[in-house]
C-alpha cells in the first residue's frame, strides 16, 4: 500500500483539531455567502429609500432591519463580506509573494545581498504602519486597489525574515549541494527546491495575515479612508453606525461580529496548520497523553 503523502498527513492532523475545523467551516461559510450574495438577498446594498429608514428586524422583508438611509443591513453585510474577504486574501497573497521572493534571495545568496535586503526590512519595520497607510490613502484616494497595495507593501517584512531564516538552514542541505553539482542554476534551486520545502511555514503565516489585513481594512474604513460609498465593507458599516450607537447599537454589532468571526476563524486555521506541521507540538502532546495515562494507571493500582 502506498504511504500517504505530506498533504494527506497534514489534512489528517489538521482534521483532528476541533478549533481548526470549526474555523475552516466558518471561513467557508463566509466565502460562500460572499460569492452568492446576489442570490441570497433581493435588495440592492446601495439603494437609498428614506421611507424605510431605521426599520426593525423582520419588517417588510428586511431580515436585520434597515439603517438610517433605508438600506437593508443584511444585504450590506453580505456584500461587505465580498469586499473585506477580497482585500484580506489579496493583501495576504501579495505580501507572501513579495516577502517570499525577498527572503529567498536574501537567505540563499547571503553577503551584501542579504545585508541590503535586511536593512530595507529594518527601515520598513521602523516606519509607523498606520500613519503611512493613512498618508498614502489621503494623497492618492481611498480606492480598493490603493488600499491593497499599501497594505501589502507594509506587511511583507515578517514573511521575508521567516523565509530568509528557513533558507539559511536549507541551503546547507545535501540535496542542494547535489543540485549544484549537476548544474542546476541558483534560481532553479530557489524556486524548484527550497521554496517548496519552505512552503508550510509560509502557509501558516499567510492564514494569519488574512485576519490582519481584514482588521487593517476595517480600521482604515472606520477612519473614513478605506472603502467609500456606494461600495460597502464591514469597517465602513462600523463607521456609519458610530453616530447611532445609543439609538440603534445593533447596526455596529452585526459587522463587528462578522469581523470577529472571520478573524478568529482564520487564526484557528493558522494555529491548526502550525500544530499539524510542528513535530515538537506532536511530541509534547504525546508526552501529555502518556503522563495522563500514567497518572490514571497509578490511581487504579492504588
Amino acid at each position: 500500500k502506498r504511504p500517504p503523502g505530506p498533504w494527506r498527513m497534514l489534512w489528517r492532523k489538521f482534521s483532528r483539531n476541533p478549533f481548526a475545523m470549526s474555523g475552516l467551516v466558518v471561513l467557508i461559510f463566509f466565502i460562500v455567502v460572499a460569492v452568492f450574495a446576489h442570490k441570497i438577498s433581493k435588495f440592492d446594498p446601495a439603494a437609498i429609500d428614506l421611507m424605510f429608514a431605521n426599520l426593525k428586524p423582520g419588517v417588510s422583508g428586511h431580515l436585520l432591519g434597515t439603517d438610517e438611509l433605508g438600506r437593508d443591513i443584511f444585504t450590506r453585510l453580505l456584500y461587505s463580506a465580498r469586499v473585506s474577504l477580497a482585500i484580506g486574501f489579496s493583501v495576504a497573497f501579495a505580501s507572501i509573494l513579495i516577502g517570499s521572493v525577498i527572503g529567498a534571495v536574501s537567505g540563499y545568496f547571503g553577503g551584501w545581498t542579504d545585508t541590503v535586503f535586511m536593512r530595507i526590512v529594518d527601515v520598513m519595520n521602523s516606519v509607523p504602519t498606520l500613519f503611512l497607510n493613512i498618508l498614502v490613502l489621503a494623497l492618492f484616494g481611498s480606492q480598493i486597489k490603493y488600499m491593497i497595495l499599501i497594505l501589502a507593501l507594509t506587511s511583507w517584512m515578517s514573511i521575508a525574515r521567516l523565509v530568509r531564516g528557513t533558507f539559511l538552514q536549507l541551503r546547507e542541505m545535501q540535496y542542494v549541494e547535489a543540485a549544484r553539482a549537476i548544474g542546476v542554476s541558483s534560481w532553479g534551486i530557489i524556486f524548484r527546491h527550497l521554496l517548496r520545502n519552505a512552503s508550510f511555514p509560509i502557509i501558516v503565516n499567510a492564514t494569519l495575515m488574512v485576519g490582519n489585513a481584514i482588521l487593517s481594512e476595517s480600521a482604515l474604513s472606520y477612519l473614513g479612508l478605506g472603502v467609500q460609498n456606494p461600495q460597502t465593507s464591514w469597517g465602513l458599516m462600523l463607521s456609519n453606525a458610530q453616530e447611532f450607537m445609543l439609538i440603534d447599537p445593533m447596526q455596529a454589532v452585526y459587522p463587528g461580529v462578522c469581523i470577529l468571526a472571520v478573524v478568529l476563524a482564520v487564526n484557528f486555521i493558522g494555529d491548526g496548520i502550525r500544530d499539524a506541521l510542528d513535530p515538537r507540538h506532536q511530541v509534547t502532546k504525546s508526552r501529555r497523553r502518556l503522563d495522563k495515562w500514567r497518572k490514571s494507571y497509578s490511581r487504579s493500582e492504588s
